[in-house]
């Protein structure tokens, strides 16, 4: 089984579709027919600026089409972060990438977007400069997930380019509390 796992270890995530082991002695458990609302979905856009609104839209339109149970703040959530993606995919990618690829793949706890292009370099979240008007989008990805209670990353293709990720669970976490 696939799982992302949390930096500090919390709640993972099932990203494989598949179904977790048995716990020793207990039976398999048998594979649960997908949701309705399961699925991965892929589109390509020009890496143009006019690219960002139609990605944001395209995303919104699939979650409502699907009946994904994702609350407004989810939604906020995940469009903010594939506007963030998308935008720097065409402002640092577009000479080596003329295409941008938006993957969204829902699961019955969790949706994961993904946005990759043909650019070797991996951006790192940067703490930027108070004074400068950008530069901080990956730091606002990585926030807004984390508050989420969710996981990104960046990982190399196998055509040598990139695809930044975010998966965020569909149910927010409980909050942890402390037992004195």
């Amino acid at each position: 089984m696939e799982t992302i796992e949390r930096e500090d270890g919390g709640r993972k995530m099932d990203v494989s579709g598949s179904v977790p082991p048995a716990k020793e002695g207990e039976p398999a458990a048998a594979p649960a027919d997908p949701l309705a609302y399961e699925g991965v979905w892929r589109f390509t856009v020009p890496a143009v600026e006019e690219s960002v609104p139609q990605a944001r839209r395209a995303v919104r339109d699939l979650l409502g089409r699907q009946g994904v149970p994702a609350d407004r703040d989810l939604v906020y959530s995940l469009l903010l972060i594939v506007s963030e993606l998308v935008t720097n995919s065409v402002r640092h990618a577009a000479l080596l990438s003329p295409e941008v690829a938006v993957e969204v793949a829902i699961g019955r706890e969790w949706v994961r977007v993904a946005v990759e292009d043909n650019h070797p370099y991996r951006p790192k979240a940067l703490e930027a400069d108070f004074g400068q008007t950008g530069g901080r989008g990956l730091l606002l990805v990585r926030e807004v997930t984390r508050e989420s209670g969710g996981v990104c990353d960046v990982e190399h293709t196998s055509t040598g380019g990139k695809v930044i990720w975010a998966a965020l669970p569909l149910v927010a976490p409980a909050p942890r509390t402390t037992v004195v």
